[in-house]
């Protein structure tokens, strides 16, 4: 599946203040080596070299689209291109940074649990992950996928990722790794312009699946039906805007 720079973007503040809520929270004053897994556009990388510099810090991908504004944006940063479902450093690193990325991977407990091995004692794992799939946001594109011309494909094969494991899963995974772990959940309430603006912001991550599945003939169609349902499930507020609230889950693990 293909990721559009350009949609993520539009949204990019309210994006890229989790990864800020993050970073905050990582206990290294200094690094010699930092992986920003998942980059996307390059905007957590570049509050990872603002923190720490630009020397020893670079960002990974899959995504040729994300890449290439990535590259863009820090021109002097090194920015490569691989799997995180299978990559591993070649050699232990300081902070392996994750904004937004490993909801998508099925087994991500498996991943964060041998990228701990890619840590220097001391080191820190620090991952975000949305934990919206009981928002009317995720559960309107579900109610959309099951009812329209569409629906067939969407009985044949869901698209709807995995829901996040409880807070006690991941800390029994990696505390064996650990000195210690940080586990919390930040609910953000976003105020957006319309309920256009709620459709046009997850356009760029979790309704892109619905939209590729539905296919061509139906992508239109299906965002029409979407946007609806969202305008009824998201009500005006008193100025007319609405309030996209948006759970997440934050955890930092330090090497033993």
């Amino acid at each position: 599946m293909a990721w559009s720079a350009g949609q993520y973007v539009k949204f990019e503040d309210e994006r890229t203040r989790p990864a800020r809520d993050l970073l905050a929270q990582v206990p290294l004053t200094r690094i010699e080596r930092a992986i920003d897994l998942g980059c996307g556009p390059g905007n957590s990388t570049e509050l990872i070299v603002e923190r720490y510099g630009a020397a020893g810090v670079s960002g990974l991908d899959s995504d040729d689209n994300m890449l290439e504004a990535a590259r863009k944006r820090l021109p002097g940063t090194d920015f490569i291109k691989a799997d995180l479902a299978t990559w591993q450093p070649e050699e232990p690193v300081d902070l392996l940074f994750a904004n937004a990325v490993f909801q998508w991977l099925p087994d991500h407990l498996d991943r964060l649990e041998h990228l701990m091995d890619g840590l220097k004692p001391g080191g820190a794992l620090a991952v975000q992950m949305p934990d919206n799939l009981t928002e009317p946001s995720h559960l309107m594109m579900e109610e959309t996928a099951r009812n329209g011309p569409w629906s067939e494909a969407f009985a044949r094969k869901s698209v709807r990722r995995n829901p996040l494991p409880a807070p006690s899963v991941y800390y029994d995974r990696l505390i064996g790794k650990s000195e210690r772990i940080d586990i919390w959940h930040t609910h953000y309430n976003h105020p957006l312009t319309n309920a256009a603006a709620i459709v046009e912001w997850v356009k760029g991550t979790g309704l892109r699946p619905y939209l590729d599945h539905a296919g061509p003939e139906h992508r239109d169609a299906f965002a029409v039906a979407y946007l609806a349902r969202i305008e009824k499930a998201y009500p005006p507020l008193a100025d007319g805007k609405v309030l996209l609230r948006f759970p997440r889950l934050f955890l930092v693990a330090v090497k033993k």
